[in-house]
């Protein structure tokens, strides 16, 4: 099963994405704040899906975290916010794609898709833990 984690502090978002993913069959891990995500102790999922505008540290500083650590530069990154001017934003931190709030279902499935298809294939030998 494909796994996705999720940084999010709305909290209906939180409920939202669970039931979308779970839907399609993907295990969603959700997180209120980027910081465990920081930590390198968990297992990595096959995608990151990273509100722009989180508590504390931010997605873009999130993505750039991860896409500067060896463990986990090849994992895709889509990040999520209603801020003018996302593309150029989320390219500069190295993010694989973004999708703009408000969203459509069909719109954000078919991203995911897009890169979980092939996700597991791309990262599975150079990733085995954050931890080393």
């Amino acid at each position: 099963m494909k796994r996705i984690f999720c940084a999010d502090d709305d909290p209906g978002m939180r409920e939202v994405f669970p039931l979308i993913f779970s839907r399609e069959g993907y295990e969603v891990t959700m997180f209120p704040t980027g910081e465990e995500l920081l930590q390198n102790n968990l297992t990595p999922p096959d995608l990151f899906l990273l509100d722009k505008q989180l508590s504390g540290i931010n997605g873009m500083d999130i993505c750039r975290f991860l896409k500067n650590n060896p463990e986990t530069r090849n994992i895709p990154v889509i990040i999520v916010s209603a801020s003018r001017d996302l593309e150029h934003q989320a390219v500069s931190a190295g993010a694989d794609d973004y999708i703009e709030k408000p969203f459509k279902l069909d719109h954000l499935l078919s991203l995911t898709r897009k890169y979980l298809s092939t996700s597991k294939d791309q990262h599975n030998v150079s990733v085995n833990h954050f931890n080393h």
